[in-house]
């Protein structure tokens, strides 16, 4: 006599188990439940059919009722929700949600696949028509039918997990403006923040508004059915859609009382067969408890592939075949705009909450072969014990991330080790790959730091470096150094290191950090085998400044603003206001100088009246690329400011004959005078407005440029409540607080010369600094911060007193090559 096999639910788990049980068993009697229309659909793929990748609604039907029971053979129940079990009796109570009756159905054997729900926000308000929640084909279509009206102009996805990211990316792509709320201070918890963050960054320079640590009070309901949400910073949103992307919950209300055994978190308890604790009952999917292949913990992941791998499992033991189920890694891979990023296994978190020594080290290698076109960095992050067993690992990029994962997954799965990484022989050729791959640089880092050649930092415990017993230097070029560096780092280039040995303190240790690790390294071995104790910070700079992200402030989301903010005075337009680029250049990334610098590269292999078509993120870039263009005798033909940051140079080149001509019979402008205040000395603040408003006053256009500590100068003497990474925190501590608390350069006697000097000033009727700072913006005094070391030390603009501008060295370099008088204080 054949059995009968129920199952509750289809999609992923259940569905698989049906498929493999009828492969396994030709006369089970197989009935399969499921209270909506449709048994197996991609759920992955809805985000990308609302946003128009996936553009045929039917090709999310992965099968239909119809096809199932004519393959398989399977009794099929659409609109027939389980709404009970009752294991003393093998039957199930089943309510036709068509008709509204309800019958009892009978069993031998069960299979529980009822997934999981979407978690509603718990505040007043939940229940507005525009708040939705995406986890079915009926969900997808509302939501569709919603961004495709006319009127939905913007939409708030509250969470910051993998559907909301998604779904952000999506709306956005739509051209809805989105803000995204997520409750914590990162996106993607199954990322450590610093990985997380580059996704992030990708969101913001996209156009997505990211509100992190922001909890919703309430809904509330406006005009035309658009919605007002009310945040605990007091920040209000209004709105035409609400994605709720808080999370899940397992849907097994219906089997409470039962006697099924549950999780702490309401998941049901399995063994590795897949059986619960009552007899002829199993259960998978997104329902189920399951184990941590890494730590060997309870844990619960909603991910399709091991769903689909549990049902299958759960249908070998129904059908007699003792197949187990060995635990999940969390496997997971996301694309965010232009970036992918992929985990696997524990990330730092999780290990440290489970109290799992651990070591870490970072690699950021090309996608390819460096020579081959199109080749682009990732970051690659891997964890280990001490024994070389692969705990976790991440990776962000724009290529490449996708196998690089797989394969570190892998070796996982079959408990292999680091060294298992170096000896991997994987395909290569210039387009695919290089001769190493990244997967092996991880485990060649990862091995020299087990074999202990080499001891390594990272970017938290640069905070608990005793200054007086470790000192920190930068082994990168002198370039590299100046572009940007390590607050507290001292340069010797690599390759100056060995000739300059006397000049490191033997008695104390030594921190080394390079761009991405590899001189660090090879500064390392040098330092170590003359006598030194040596650490080198995995990852470089690099990692260091992934660290360093923020998200962007954002105090009051508009309700509906423009795509972009064009400006165009005193630009030439072309007649059709049509911009026909010859070239292209991405920037997006780069810090002042870096983005003229590439576009000087690309103007100079362009032909006259050429236009190079120029995206950069450096926000100082929108002055710099005019004034660098007007002393080039380049023309800026259009200049667009995105709201997401981003902004859009069209450059026309001028003619090269001309330019050299024009440049050599260049005559310094008499009636201009720029100058450098680099120092936060107060005299020699003093002594900077003072010539400042002696040229001002005599007709001559001046302009003070503020770097570095020079910014002290400028800098409000109030505390500013502005959101910092702990850098900017540490140099805002260290760092005097506006111009009434520099010091003297020679004799400020703690604090008492600075005292005299402003009295003799005093009574010599000579105007203190904050008069002459007040007089010479009064008469036209430019004074303008540089965008580069603010975002070095941490300063925000909020923090600057009034009438300052913001630019980069192109800016200043412009208008120095238009002075005559050019002084460096």
């Amino acid at each position: 006599m054949s059995k009968k096999v129920i199952i509750v639910g289809g999609v992923a788990g259940g569905a698989s188990a049906a498929a493999r049980l009828r492969r396994l068993d030709e006369e089970a009697h197989i009935v399969m439940f499921e209270r909506n229309d449709y048994i197996s659909f991609a759920n992955c793929g809805l985000p990308y059919y609302i946003g128009g990748s996936i553009k045929e609604r039917s090709k999310l039907l992965v099968q239909t009722p119809e096809a199932m029971f004519k393959r398989f053979n399977i009794d099929i129940r659409t609109q027939s929700e389980v709404v009970a079990i009752n294991p003393a009796a093998n039957t199930v109570t089943v309510r036709n949600l068509a008709s509204g009756e309800q019958y009892e159905e009978s069993y031998d054997q069960m299979i529980l696949s009822p997934g999981a729900k979407p978690i509603r926000p718990n505040v007043p308000g939940a229940d507005h028509t525009s708040i939705l929640s995406l986890r079915n084909l009926a969900d997808t279509d509302r939501i569709k039918e919603k961004v495709t009206q006319s009127d939905t102009k913007s939409a708030v996805v509250i969470g910051g997990g993998f559907i909301g990211i998604e779904m952000a990316e999506n709306l956005k792509e739509l051209g809805l403006e989105v803000t995204l709320v997520q409750s914590g201070d990162q996106i993607l918890s199954s990322f450590d923040g610093e990985m997380s963050g580059m996704m992030a960054k990708e969101l913001e320079d996209n156009g997505v508004k990211l509100l992190f640590k922001q909890q919703v009070l309430s809904f509330s309901t406006l005009e035309h059915n658009r919605v007002e949400v009310r945040l605990s910073s007091g920040m209000v949103v209004q709105t035409e859609l609400v994605i709720s992307a808080i999370g899940v919950t397992p849907d097994t209300a219906f089997v409470q009382g039962s006697g099924l055994a549950f999780g702490s978190r309401g998941h049901i308890v399995v063994n590795d067969r897949m059986e619960t604790n009552l007899p002829n009952i199993y259960a998978v999917g997104d329902a189920v408890e399951v184990t941590d292949f890494v730590n060997g913990r309870q844990t619960a992941i909603p991910l399709a592939g091991p769903a689909n791998k549990q049902g299958r499992i759960a249908a070998d033991n129904v059908a007699g075949l003792p197949t187990t189920f060995k635990g999940t890694q969390g496997t997971s891979i996301i694309k965010v705009f232009g970036l992918t990023g992929a985990a696997t296994g524990n990330n730092e978190k999780t290990l440290r909450a489970q109290g799992i020594p651990y070591q870490v080290t970072y690699v950021h290698p090309n996608s390819h072969a460096g020579y081959y076109p199109g080749a682009v960095p990732m970051t690659l992050k891997l964890l280990f014990n001490d024994e070389g067993r692969i705990l976790g690992a991440q990776a962000v990029g724009r290529d490449g991330v996708d196998k690089r994962m797989d394969t570190i997954s892998t070796v996982m799965r079959l408990k292999g080790t680091v060294t298992d990484l170096t000896e991997l022989e994987l395909a290569y050729a210039p387009p695919f790959s290089s001769a190493k791959d990244p997967v092996n640089m991880a485990g060649y880092t990862a091995e020299n730091i087990l074999s202990g050649l080499t001891d390594v930092f990272v970017t938290e415990q640069l905070t608990s470096r005793d200054e007086q017993n470790a000192i920190l230097v930068d082994v990168r070029s002198k370039m590299e150094h100046d572009n940007g560096h390590i607050p507290g780092s001292i340069l010797i280039p690599v390759d100056e290191l060995r000739g300059r040995l006397d000049e490191l303190d033997r008695n104390k240790e030594i921190w080394v950090y390079c761009q991405v690790g590899l001189r660090g390294y090879t500064a390392s071995r040098i330092l170590r085998q003359n006598g030194f104790k040596v650490r080198n910070l995995t990852g470089g700079y690099k990692t260091y400044l992934l660290t360093q992200y923020t998200p962007k402030k954002n105090e009051q989301p508009p309700v509906h603003a423009a795509a972009v903010k064009t400006v165009t005075e005193g630009l030439k337009e072309t007649a059709a206001g049509i911009l026909q680029a010859d070239a292209t250049l991405d920037a997006c990334g780069l810090c002042c100088p870096g983005p003229l610098i590439q576009v000087k590269q690309q103007i100079d292999g362009l032909k006259a009246d050429d236009v190079l078509k120029v995206t950069a993120t450096d926000p100082g870039f929108y002055e710099d690329i005019q004034a660098w263009a007007g002393m080039t005798h380049n023309r800026v033909e259009k200049l667009t400011k995105h709201q997401d940051g981003t902004i859009e140079a069209f450059v026309r080149k001028g003619d090269s004959e001309i330019a050299s001509e024009a440049n050599q019979a260049v005559v310094q402008g008499p009636d201009n005078s720029t100058m450098i205040v680099f120092s936060g000395d107060l005299d020699k603040a003093i002594a900077s407005f003072i010539i400042a408003n002696g040229a001002a006053s005599s007709g001559k256009k001046v302009t003070m440029f503020f770097t570095f500590w020079g910014l002290n100068v400028i800098r409000r003497p109030e505390k500013i409540p502005v959101s910092k990474n702990l850098i900017g925190r540490m140099f805002g501590m260290m760092m005097p607080r506006g111009s009434r608390k520099l010091s003297l350069s020679k004799m400020n006697m703690m604090g008492m010369g600075a005292k005299m000097i402003r009295g003799v000033m005093s009574s010599n009727n000579v105007s203190s600094l904050e008069e002459l700072i007040e007089t010479a913006i009064s008469q036209g005094v430019e004074v303008v911060a540089c965008q580069m070391s603010m975002d070095l030390m941490g300063i925000q603009k909020e923090e600057l007193i009034d009438g300052v501008k913001i630019a980069g060295v192109g800016y200043y370099l412009g208008k120095a090559d238009q002075s005559g008088i050019n002084l460096f204080i």
